[in-house]
């Protein structure tokens, strides 16, 4: 894979939302001085079991929505660091309704539209929570549509999330260049037939899964030059 890559034919930008548009990290830091030097720790461990579970509730055909899966995460992370503080967990839980986007984000998403492209995100985030992330971000002027799994009640990586792109934008697969920064997520759109560019911000390990994205960049502000003509 290489950064210099090109995707021709593409007529829609998808997006992951949560550690791709949005840094989940943000939401901790907003209280990091409350948390002390648990912060890093709590972080890492709310994310991890927030995904968990949503992978765990498909499985078990137990679905709820994102904001309850992410309730329930941050529950664990702070009984597995030894936290009790209900003004923190709601203080933590708010934060994460305005979580703060990458730098990049903005103008990326700008000169896509301006170029013509259409943009989207799909995201295993519930509605309300999309809406407050977007709004809080500025950047619904620069989107074209926000698609949750909400309206079929199943998370990624289930393939019938990603026909929703197809449902809505009225394209098809190979239209669509889709981003991630989760590789797992990455991995599945490109078992679906999405032109994939994997974000990997932080130098991860490449997952073992079937399918591989077909590119790889550092941010998001590598995207422009691959997909516009």
């Amino acid at each position: 894979m290489s950064k210099l890559t090109k995707f021709h034919g593409i007529k829609s930008c998808v997006f992951d939302a949560y550690g791709t548009l949005f840094d989940v990290h943000s939401a901790v830091g907003k209280h990091r001085k409350r948390l002390g030097d648990k912060a890093e720790a709590v972080s890492i461990t709310w994310r991890t079991k927030q995904l968990e579970y949503t992978w765990l509730r498909s499985l078990m055909d137990r679905y709820v929505d994102f904001w309850r899966v992410t309730g329930d995460g941050l529950d664990f992370a702070l009984d597995a660091h030894g936290i009790e503080d209900a003004a923190l967990r709601d203080d933590l839980m708010n934060a994460y309704l305005c979580l703060e986007c990458y730098p990049e984000v903005a103008e990326v998403l700008r000169t896509l539209k301006d170029a013509g492209m259409r943009t989207a995100v799909l995201s295993n985030g519930s509605p309300r929570m999309l809406e407050a992330a977007v709004q809080s971000s500025g950047i619904g002027d620069h989107l074209d549509a926000v698609i949750s799994v909400d309206e079929i009640g199943i998370y990624k990586p289930a393939l019938e999330v990603y026909q929703q792109v197809l449902d809505r934008l009225d394209v098809g697969r190979a239209q669509v260049s889709f981003q991630s920064s989760n590789a797992w997520d990455a991995a599945a759109a490109a078992t679906f037939g999405f032109r994939v560019a994997w974000c990997n911000r932080f130098g991860q390990a490449k997952e073992r899964l079937p399918d591989a994205p077909d590119a790889e960049i550092k941010t998001l502000s590598e995207l422009p030059a691959i997909v516009l003509e």
